[in-house]
């Protein structure tokens, strides 16, 4: 006993500032605000005005980075269980249970403030949905209850683009709802694949994720169906006149890697493929939002869209 004391007092003495980076998911975080950031920009035709674009970021990061440090703080038992997980601050007891709730409120307080000061009260309000949904009903409820947790949960964390539309216009656009239906058809291929890759983790730490619940193939199959699903959602924005054929062609090419690295897990022995799948689904999100930008700059549409 006095040895796993002195252990706790030498983690608790090693805490530092980079904990508390860590409690936010930066990597995470980051993401999510690159898709903010561009669901701004495609929300008009020109620049976004630069208090919006730093302050409204800004405050869905921190609300973001809120919601990731409860999950630390709910999840410490299990990621004690997972190599993935196991040396995150609060399951190495780097930082305690309190300290984390605290700093999850601080954060997360700092950034509704932000958003109902300076930005407004709808991306607040939706910024709060998106906060509750991920940090409660997720990691509470969904994530231990039914392997189609990451499916329904994912729409917590697809919210970012529309949080960023509406922090600019101030109202929910159709377009904007497109771009949410995105990254919620993203999610569960770019999950699962990971979850093919550590399935003997969460069976260990009795998450009944896909894999754990159904087998590799039965998931493995799934992954294939909902990546042919993304790939028809991401013509939704060129059939809508939303964004141009530079956005379609882009859409298509990555949608044919994603395509290639789903029957590649599906088919291929290779032991890194689940992993190789979820790092091209994330270079997946990232190039398809840049090539959305891309397309609404140089080959604008005519702004009666934005009132469709």
């Amino acid at each position: 006993m006095a040895k796993i004391m002195d252990n706790t007092r030498a983690s608790g003495a090693s805490m530092s500032w980079r904990d508390y980076y860590e409690l936010c998911k930066p990597n995470v975080v980051m993401l999510m605000i690159l898709t903010s950031v561009i669901g701004m920009l495609l929300a008009v035709p020109g620049m976004v005005p630069l208090d919006v674009l730093l302050i409204g970021n800004l405050g869905i990061a921190l609300c973001a980075g809120s919601a990731a440090a409860v999950n630390h703080l709910v999840d410490r038992h299990v990621d004690q269980k997972m190599a993935r997980t196991f040396n995150r601050p609060v399951a190495k007891g780097r930082v305690e249970p309190m300290q984390a709730a605290i700093f999850a409120l601080v954060i997360g307080s700092l950034g509704m403030a932000l958003l109902v000061v300076f930005i407004n009260t709808l991306t607040a309000v939706l910024t709060l949905v998106s906060l509750l949904g991920y940090a409660v009903v997720y990691t509470l409820f969904l994530k231990r209850a039914t392997p189609q947790n990451i499916v329904i949960g994912g729409i917590a964390g697809a919210a970012p683009p529309l949080l960023g539309w509406t922090a600019v216009t101030g109202e929910i656009h159709g377009h904007a709802l497109l771009l949410v239906l995105i990254i919620f058809a993203w999610t569960p291929p770019h999950f699962w694949a990971l979850a093919v890759h550590r399935k003997d983790e969460y069976a260990k730490a009795d998450i009944p994720m896909l894999p754990v619940t159904h087998g590799e193939q039965y998931t493995k199959l799934h992954i294939l169906l909902y990546t042919v699903i993304l790939i028809l959602v991401t013509m939704l924005p060129y059939i809508t006149g939303m964004l141009n054929w530079l956005y379609l062609l882009g859409a298509l090419v990555l949608g044919a890697g994603f395509l290639y690295w789903s029957l590649a897990l599906m088919f291929s022995k290779k032991p890194s493929v689940g992993m190789d799948t979820f790092k091209y689904s994330i270079v997946y999100l990232m190039a398809l939002f840049v090539v959305m930008l891309l397309d609404h700059y140089l080959l604008p549409v005519p702004t009666d869209y934005l009132r469709l």
